[in-house]
C-alpha cells in the first residue's frame, strides 16, 4: 500500500553550512530493508527537486535500522550568507516524511502498532 514515510519511520535533521543532514529511522527492524530499497539517494534528490541543488549522499546504518542522507547545496549558502528567510535544515525531516512509498500492508500495520498510530488512525 502507498503510505507517507511518517507511517513507517521517523526522522531528524540538521545542517552544517549549506549541507542538510537527514536521518531516517525505521519503526521496526523488518521495515529497514524495505526503506533501504525504496528510499534511495536519487529518490530523495527528486523529492527535494528545486531545493537541493547539489548531490545527495546516502549512508546505511543497519545496526540502528537507519539511513542518513546528506543533501549538498540545499540552503542557499547556509544560515549566515543565505537570503532565505530561515536557511536551516531543521524542517527537512518533516519534508522527507511526506515522501510516499509502497510498503506491504502487514508491515504498515506492524509499524502502526509500534508507533502508536493504530489508535490515532481509528
Amino acid at each position: 500500500m502507498k503510505v507517507p514515510l511518517w507511517r513507517v519511520a521517523f526522522a531528524r535533521s540538521g545542517d552544517k553550512g549549506d549541507t542538510v543532514n537527514v536521518g531516517l529511522i525505521a519503526f521496526t527492524t523488518s521495515l529497514y530493508p524495505v526503506l533501504t530499497e525504496l528510499v534511495t539517494a536519487d529518490k530523495v534528490k527528486q523529492h527535494f527537486k528545486g531545493i537541493c541543488r547539489g548531490s545527495v549522499d546516502r549512508y546505511e546504518l543497519p545496526n540502528l535500522c537507519a539511513l542518513n542522507f546528506l543533501l549538498h547545496e540545499s540552503l542557499g549558502g547556509g544560515g549566515t550568507v543565505s537570503l532565505m528567510l530561515d536557511a536551516q535544515g531543521k524542517t527537512f525531516s518533516a519534508a522527507l516524511l511526506r515522501m510516499e512509498v509502497d510498503v506491504a500492508e502487514d508491515l504498515v500495520r506492524e509499524a502502526d502498532e509500534v508507533s502508536g498510530w493504530s489508535e490515532r488512525l481509528e
